[in-house]
């Protein structure tokens, strides 16, 4: 796929936009991107775990929802920004400890529509695949 960004990217600016955020509170960090996909880590602790100590499934859409959202926004041109829609996630794998870390992919770049699939994997172990999420974004030209 060609590249995806309309706007300008880089590791240092995706991360200025956590601090005063939920991003801060849950320690999500953006961590790489590449030509099509953003990826961002989130640390289990006791913030993003459910009483039961897992990994709460409500912390992992949180973490699907804004890489999904970050990258809507740096794929659509400059003078426009995204508005999220839906957000579906299936919770695969249960995890107690360790990191996380979310991929986003487009499904489809449109004008007025985007649709991304957002993977979070164990980062110990990206073979494992701990939610699968789909999320949907409104394209707004100001």
């Amino acid at each position: 796929m060609n590249r995806i960004w309309q706007k300008e990217i880089s590791l240092e600016r995706l991360n200025a936009m956590v601090p005063g955020t939920m991003l801060e509170a849950a320690q999500i960090q953006f961590s790489e991107f590449g030509d099509d996909y953003l990826s961002a880590t989130m640390p289990i602790t006791d913030a993003v775990r459910q009483p039961m100590g897992l990994l709460h499934g409500g912390a992992s859409a949180a973490l699907a929802e804004t890489v999904g959202s970050i990258a809507g926004f740096f794929a659509c041109p400059e003078g426009c920004h995204i508005l999220g829609t839906e957000i579906i996630a299936n919770h695969l794998k249960a995890m107690h400890s360790g990191s996380v870390v979310a991929t986003a992919t487009p499904i489809r770049l449109g004008g007025l529509l985007q649709l991304w699939q957002i993977n979070i994997s164990n980062q110990a172990d990206p073979n494992q695949l701990v939610c699968s999420a789909r999320h949907s974004v409104i394209v707004r030209h100001k």
